[in-house]
């Protein structure tokens, strides 16, 4: 077999893979709850972690045989969190616009693969804050970022449940009004997160 030969068949299986590859658009809403860190500065701050929500629409594109793929999604997420220590009480988190971008890897299994597919998923998320803290000592930077870890399972080839964990890595205090117990407080916004999606 020549080099032409074998260029020609390459060229031909990128093509067939390309064709195949699957490109679904869907819809995406779950639950979300803050886990907020602080650094040891600020260990007399005590936090109320709530329930918020999240929806949106998300782009998933995933090559058959080897199940690797990614998605895209672009959510309205709210997050409800209280801190509050001695002399301070309020809300740091608030409304965001949301763009997470994972890696996913679903799990081929024989013969119940086209009812039940596990999977796995990672990658980076950016949050952009939409509102102002409502907590006056301090202020939160209008963009977070951080990385998610998850897993999930896609039934009947359409609906997808999952759960992940969301570590931040930005500190995402900006300003801090001088007061003595707070001025070199830092602060990472973690969250747990369970969706539920319908591709198309």
């Amino acid at each position: 077999m020549n080099k032409k030969t074998i260029l020609i068949a390459l060229v031909a299986l990128l093509c067939i893979g390309q064709a195949s590859a699957k490109l679904r658009f869907g819809v995406k809403a779950g639950l979300n709850l803050d886990n907020i860190k602080f650094s040891d500065v600020a260990a007399n701050f005590n936090t109320d972690n709530k329930c918020g929500f999240t929806a949106g629409g998300m782009l998933e594109y995933t090559v058959p045989v080897i199940g690797i793929g990614f998605d895209l999604s672009l959510m309205y997420t709210h997050m409800n969190a209280d801190v509050a220590n001695e002399s301070y009480t309020g809300a740091i988190n608030k409304n965001y616009l949301e763009i997470p971008l994972n890696l996913k890897y679903k799990i081929g299994v024989p013969v119940i693969s086209k009812i039940i597919q596990p999977m796995i998923y990672t990658g980076p998320t950016m949050a952009l804050k939409l509102d102002k803290s409502t907590f006056d000592n301090i202020k939160t930077k209008t963009v977070q970022m951080g990385w998610n870890v998850g897993l999930g399972f896609e039934f009947f080839k359409r609906v997808q449940l999952c759960g992940g964990y969301t570590f931040g890595i930005n500190n995402v205090a900006k300003i801090i009004k001088p007061d003595a117990n707070i001025e070199n407080i830092k602060i990472k916004n973690n969250y747990w997160t369970v969706t539920a999606a319908v591709l198309f």
